[in-house]
């Protein structure tokens, strides 16, 4: 079956210093959905659904906009990535073993005993992971505090810290804590970016703890704060290319569906948490390759 090989990708991931195009970046995307739906196909484990509504802001971010070097990752001068949601984690691995950071082939390993691709990411045992991430609430107090640490070496005017929270996140008291604190120090160098895909495994954002308006609240704590659709490639890189350039706390909520790019997996209650069966990782694997031949077709045609 399909589901159960590595997703083939004749194109090699671009260093981070080159600029993919649009187009480019969203056929990128669709090759990340794709990794996703076969790892948890093999490890009948993981969430699903979470990466794959992430997988446009991963690909902007590890594609284009981060500085990075899968040859030296702990290059001082790099910026951090902070998978707040780290139970998406998938997502995240599909995108450091495009760019080299581990063979393709791990990632059939998801969740495997002896695997160093753990269920959330683990900076213990996978390159390219800053910090070890799973309780939703702590990545934002994280990444001020990397900051801080960045100011003290001297690298807070180059070095840039993104993090990607979700939905539970920000129903937590702790990221709001951290929200105060960056506009308290004056930090100039985070991103925060929400992964706003409204469902969660008891029900939507709404019924299990309403968290409003999310953009007014972070613009409330003194960040620079916009909205934007988190499925528009083109609108996920701009905001992620201007926030570097405010000097000042930054927030981007992205409103995004869960599953985004499998039919009957997208915008729907019933996914957190559960891997596919072999029938939905086909049909998954069906769409996404249907996405990416199209893709690579107008690719071809430019």
């Amino acid at each position: 079956m399909s589901h159960l090989k590595p997703v083939p990708d004749p194109k090699p991931a671009p260093a981070s210093d080159q600029q993919p195009s649009i187009e480019e970046l969203e056929r990128y995307a669709t090759v990340l959905r794709m990794h996703c739906v076969s790892m948890l196909a093999v490890a009948k484990s993981g969430h699903l659904d979470s990466s794959l509504s992430a997988a446009d802001i991963v690909t902007a971010l590890y594609f284009r906009v981060l500085r990075h070097d899968p040859r030296n990752p702990n290059w001082p001068e790099r910026d951090r990535f902070v998978l707040s949601k780290g139970h998406a984690a998938p997502i995240q691995y599909a995108a450091l073993a495009e760019h080299g950071y581990f063979p393709v082939e791990d990632l059939q390993g998801l969740r495997s005993i002896g695997s160093h691709l753990q269920g959330h990411p683990d900076m213990n045992r996978t390159p390219g992971i800053e910090v070890s991430t799973g309780s939703l609430g702590q990545g934002l107090s994280m990444s001020v505090g990397i900051c801080l640490a960045l100011r003290l070496d001297g690298l807070s005017d180059t070095v840039q810290t993104f993090a990607v929270l979700s939905d539970g996140d920000c129903q937590e008291g702790e990221t709001w804590e951290a929200a105060m604190s960056a506009a308290h120090y004056e930090i100039p160098n985070i991103t925060a970016i929400v992964d706003y895909n409204h469902l969660q495994t008891d029900g939507t954002t709404e019924e299990v703890m309403d968290t409003g308006d999310v953009r007014a609240k972070f613009e409330a704590f003194g960040w620079d704060s916009v909205e934007i659709d988190g499925h528009d490639m083109s609108a996920v890189v701009e905001a992620l290319e201007r926030s570097r350039t405010l000097g000042r706390p930054s927030a981007i909520v992205c409103q995004t569906k869960k599953g985004r790019g499998v039919s009957f997996m997208e915008g729907r209650f019933g996914f957190h948490g559960k891997p596919p069966s072999p029938e939905q990782a086909e049909q998954a694997m069906e769409e996404l390759e249907a996405t990416k031949r199209a893709q690579d077709e107008a690719l071809g045609k430019r």
